[in-house]
C-alpha cells in the first residue's frame, strides 16, 4: 500500500511564504512523477506544479516566478516553496504521485489527503 502525507501548509498573510512537504512511502518500485494540485472553493482542481523524474518541470501559470517544486527522490519526497503569496492562492493543495508499485506495472495515480493553505491579512 503507498501512502502520501504532506505537511506545511498554514495561514500566512500576503507576500508571505510557505514550504510544503509530501512524503511518499509503502510498497514503491519507481516513481515517475511527483507534484501538486489545489483546489479552491467551488473551483475545480488545478494544476500547481509536476515534477517528473529526469524531466522536465511543469507550473500553472498562475504560480509561475512564485513556486518551486523540487524532488528528493533518494527519500521520495517532493517539496513546494510557495513564495509572495496571494489570497488566490488560498486552497487545499495536494501531493500527486504517478509511481508503481512493481517492476512492470502500469503507473498508478495516488493522492495525499490534502492541506489547507490560507493567505489572508
Amino acid at each position: 500500500q503507498v501512502q502520501l502525507v504532506e505537511s506545511g501548509g498554514g495561514s500566512v498573510q500576503p507576500g508571505g511564504s510557505l514550504r510544503l512537504s509530501c512524503a511518499a512511502s509503502g510498497s514503491i518500485f519507481s516513481i515517475w512523477s511527483m507534484g501538486w494540485y489545489r483546489q479552491a472553493p467551488g473551483k475545480q482542481r488545478e494544476l500547481v506544479a509536476i515534477m517528473p523524474t529526469g524531466g522536465s518541470t511543469n507550473y500553472g501559470d498562475s504560480v509561475k516566478g512564485r513556486f518551486t517544486i523540487s524532488r528528493d527522490n533518494a527519500k521520495n519526497t517532493a517539496y513546494l516553496q510557495m513564495n509572495s503569496l496571494k489570497p488566490e492562492d488560498t486552497a487545499v493543495y495536494y501531493c500527486y504521485a504517478d509511481l508503481t508499485i512493481n517492476r512492470g506495472t502500469i503507473p498508478y495515480d495516488y493522492w495525499g489527503q490534502g492541506t489547507q493553505v490560507t493567505v489572508s491579512s
